[in-house]
């Protein structure tokens, strides 16, 4: 089957995130407040990109639809055979207490799967990007994701709630070191340069969240699902997954030792996964 050149749209993803990172890295201290019933902090760093990038990307491809985390959702975008899905600033919470964990993460879907990605991290100089069938790189440079299988020598990224007894067959939580980092696209990214072994949310993860980390992890050799098994699929009426569990060659192993049988907690839509301790 020929692979289709997304370089066009890459190109676009990145110039526009490019373009974002002087608009976030501008603001010294921006206002802040919050979202409504309980959905977490927004500030006017997160609006002044969410702005930029809606009318600069529309203005390129005026016949995608438009999702992002800033944006108030509209029906229109699920007639749209491809759409943009954005998260202006991922990791508004580092972002304001002035970390450089976080990251603007563009991508396109086409029938509901990713085919151009791209996440900056502006404060480290991290580009990650990748197309469907093209790749996945780090500043230019290919990259792949880890063939680590045993749980004891492996690292996982995922807050306490995912170590929960209740989460795993049999109440065995397998013998991984845990880390976290704040942003979910950094994260995925992190997994396709093989810096951890594997990556896990249980609560209901929005889409923006994952779409571009999703396509450079699997362009890098890895494997991404909700946390049940099932293929990550994007621009859903509900535009959130199961949770997430992704990995290198540790998915499979972890997989298989994943209770799928109880329902996750219950949506916080202020942050999928809000402890990092």
């Amino acid at each position: 089957m020929p692979v289709i050149d997304h370089s066009g749209d890459l190109a676009l993803l990145v110039a526009a995130a490019q373009a974002a990172a002087p608009i976030a890295c501008a603001y010294g201290a921006p206002k802040v407040w919050d979202k409504p019933d309980g959905g977490g902090p927004v500030c006017e760093a997160d609006l002044a990109v969410d702005a930029m990038l809606r009318e600069r990307l529309g203005a390129a491809r005026p016949g995608y639809g438009w999702l992002s985390e800033e944006t108030a959702d509209a029906p229109e975008r699920l007639k749209a055979e491809r759409i943009f899905i954005i998260d202006p600033i991922d990791g508004t919470r580092a972002y304001l207490e002035g970390s450089r964990d976080w990251a603007h993460s563009l991508a396109i879907a086409e029938n509901g799967r990713i085919t151009a990605a791209c996440v900056l991290l502006p404060r480290r100089e991290l580009l990650y990007t990748a197309t469907l069938g093209g790749g996945a790189m780090l500043n230019g440079a290919p990259i792949r994701a880890s063939t680590e299988t045993d749980p004891a020598r492996a690292t996982l990224l995922g807050p306490r709630l995912a170590m929960s007894p209740e989460h795993w067959t049999g109440g065995e939580v397998p013998p991984v070191r845990r880390a976290f980092r704040s942003a979910l696209a950094w994260r995925l990214c992190l997994l396709a340069e093989a810096r951890f072994d594997a990556m896990l949310t249980i609560r209901p993860t929005w889409e923006w969240d994952i779409a571009a980390g999703s396509l450079i992890l699997t362009e890098a050799g890895g494997t991404a699902t909700d946390r049940r098994g099932a293929m990550l699929s994007f621009n859903k009426p509900h535009p959130q997954s199961d949770g997430v569990l992704a990995g290198g060659a540790l998915h499979e192993v972890l997989l298989a030792r994943l209770d799928a049988a109880p329902d996750g907690p219950a949506p916080d839509p202020s942050d999928p996964d809000p402890s990092a301790a």
